[in-house]
């Protein structure tokens, strides 16, 4: 099983590597509890985002389950007008979930810093 250290470890290349990194956090799907978290930003509610988020990704395998697709959710971008919330699936179990800042970063930039740490986070 991953462990703190590691986590923290993860999340921190990830905040060296993302221009305008806001927060990011690893959270388990079915509680929607924080694994492990990093912010910039004091005033973002990391844990609370979190766990709203960990809704949006069970509804989304819901709905995938009931259109009978033959499919898996890899992950999800949400752009506002300032920021970028991008959350990829570490297994069934688990996501990463990071808050950019739109005017600094891009989805591709969070993508492939994701994808390219993603490893780190299974055992």
């Amino acid at each position: 099983m991953i462990n703190e250290a590691q986590i923290s470890n993860a999340l921190e290349k990830m905040e060296d590597q993302i221009p305008g990194f806001i927060a990011a956090s690893l959270v388990d799907v079915e509680s929607g509890m924080t694994l492990g978290a990093r912010t910039m930003d004091q005033n973002f509610d990391l844990t609370l985002a979190s766990a709203f988020n960990s809704e949006m990704v069970k509804q989304k395998m819901r709905i995938i389950e009931t259109l009978g697709l033959r499919s898996t959710l890899e992950d999800m971008v949400i752009t506002l007008n300032d920021q970028i919330h991008h959350l990829r699936l570490v297994g069934p179990g688990t996501f990463v979930y990071i808050a950019v800042s739109r005017r600094t970063s891009n989805p591709a930039i969070v993508k492939a810093v994701v994808a390219k740490h993603l490893l780190e986070f299974s055992d």
